[in-house]
């Protein structure tokens, strides 16, 4: 591996009005590395990366491309200089084809006619695909493309700018396992182009899969930087949230009650015969691989998604749901996947967000109470530890840690006896993992029974007092937390008799 950086950032700060975000912080990305950038929620990595790429402009340090000092004003001048980003939102047109995604404001035409060679496009976007080793018609709509694919052809486009150094924001936050090990394959392709990578995720087991170095910063400065072959995960932890952790996992003293919730041979289009129970106080994990079913039988137990068979029973009495609203009234809560699609309206305020499922408990006479409804909403930001500059702040301009806190703290305002979490912890950085996990430990003590589904399996094995494991929309396995381990779920999520 070269040691020349390909990118260095030295000395680099950044204030929005007066509050210092980025102090000092140093960074590099040297030919043929992949360089993961670690922080928790709001420790600056956002904003460095927008720095490098010309989104924000630096107040102090400096920048240096192959050692040559620069100055972006825009995205357009970093992309010149072989910079580009997948962002965790992907920047793709749906109605658009694959090529004209890949060359969109800079179609190849003929001479200088203005008419669209769209053959030679063709040819240059499948040139660009194989040099990735996978196969996608570039007459495809984007629309027609899994996440997966569609985040390919993002890589395939900054290749196509002769990008030397690509920035990566959580690029398996929504991948199958399957096209992950596609995206690994294509990493290892661009460390050996010399392709230098910046990888910034939370998860730390493919950080020391894939990963060369890492460099953390915490609240906004620069702690340092570890080969990963000589570094510990515990220590890595430290360098995060700057004391230690302890165990991510709390202990679990489970003290289940009588079985809360019963659903006997639930069928729909996604799944079939589905059997299964939880107790109070209970957490059963769901597992499987993405496409499997999990999701869709929560959806259907929630009312979102139709039922074709099937009963439900809540403590004892069959419970009739064919829409959210009876699920509600039955004292379920669905935390989604999706918070910021499904969960969270971003424009409104943290103390609009609280309410939405609690509008009657602010109410006096259906008029909402000013008194009631701050005094609920700051009980649950003291309560979830949420980290904000007050009520009225929108929730869009929240770290994914705090509004995941809101997400759940919305629901906890009905009291739920059921509690249906999907992802908890997608995209949230690891302090704030072991808040929700603390969270979670202290409504089951109160009986509350909770359903966690979870595609990391380190979750499922640390937080779950069953597992309940989900193959081609049907139950490949039930295992007790004594029994279970990683090889026994994917053996059973795989479809292993």
């Amino acid at each position: 591996m070269s040691q020349q950086p390909l990118i260095e950032m030295k000395g680099i700060s950044k204030s929005f009005v007066g509050n210092k975000v980025l102090d000092n912080v140093n960074f590099e990305v040297r030919a043929g590395e992949v360089h993961a950038l670690l922080g928790e929620n709001g420790a600056g990595k956002s904003t460095l990366m927008k720095i490098l790429t010309g989104i924000y402009q630096r107040d102090e340090g400096e920048v240096l491309v192959k050692g040559e000092p620069v100055h972006f004003q825009s995205a357009n001048d970093s992309e010149k200089k072989g910079i580009a980003v997948i962002h965790q939102e992907l920047n793709i047109i749906p109605y658009l084809t694959v090529m004209e995604n890949m060359f969109l404001g800079r179609e190849i035409k003929y001479g200088k006619t203005g008419f669209i060679n769209k053959k030679r496009m063709v040819q240059k976007t499948k040139e660009y695909l194989d040099q990735l080793g996978v196969e996608i018609n570039p007459l495809a709509k984007a629309k027609e493309l899994s996440v997966g694919q569609q985040q390919m052809v993002e890589i395939a486009k900054a290749l196509s700018l002769n990008a030397e150094v690509i920035v990566m924001d959580e690029p398996t936050a929504a991948l199958t396992d399957r096209e992950i090990e596609r995206l690994f394959n294509v990493v290892e392709k661009l460390r050996e182009q010399g392709v230098g990578i910046v990888y910034i995720s939370h998860r730390m087991e493919e950080i020391f899969k894939i990963c060369d170095r890492i460099s953390v910063l915490r609240d906004g400065e620069y702690i340092g930087t570890r080969e990963v072959e000589n570094v510990e995960y515990d220590e890595i932890i430290s360098m995060l949230v700057g004391r230690e952790l302890g165990t991510l996992f709390p202990e679990r003293d489970t003290k289940v009650g009588q079985v809360r919730l019963k659903v006997e041979n639930l069928s729909s289009d996604m799944f079939n015969d589905i059997s299964f129970e939880v107790k109070e106080g209970e957490i059963l994990g769901v597992a499987g691989l993405m496409g499997a079913g999990r999701s869709e039988i929560m959806q259907a137990l929630f009312g979102y998604r139709d039922l074709e068979n099937g009963k439900i029973y809540i403590d004892g009495q069959e419970t009739k749901i064919k829409k959210p609203l009876d699920a509600i009234k039955a004292g379920i809560g669905f935390v989604t996947e999706d918070r910021k699609e499904e969960g969270l309206v971003l424009t409104m305020s943290v103390r609009e967000n609280f309410t939405l499922t609690n509008l009657k408990d602010v109410s006096n006479q259906s008029i909402i109470s000013g008194q009631k409804e701050s005094q609920f909403v700051n009980s649950m930001i003291s309560r979830f530890n949420v980290k904000t500059s007050g009520m009225e702040q929108e929730v869009k301009s929240l770290s994914g840690g705090n509004q995941q806190k809101i997400v759940i703290g919305k629901w906890l305002g009905i009291n739920p006896k059921i509690l249906i979490l999907d992802e908890p912890t997608r995209g949230v950085d690891v302090g704030a993992k072991k808040e929700i996990y603390q969270i979670m430990n202290e409504l089951t003590e109160q009986g509350v029974s909770i359903i966690m589904i979870s595609s990391e399996l380190p979750e499922v094995l640390g937080m779950s007092d069953r597992i309940m494991v989900i193959h081609e929309g049907q139950i490949g396995a039930e295992l007790n937390r004594d029994e279970a381990d990683q090889e026994k779920i994917m053996f059973a999520a795989t479809g292993g008799e």
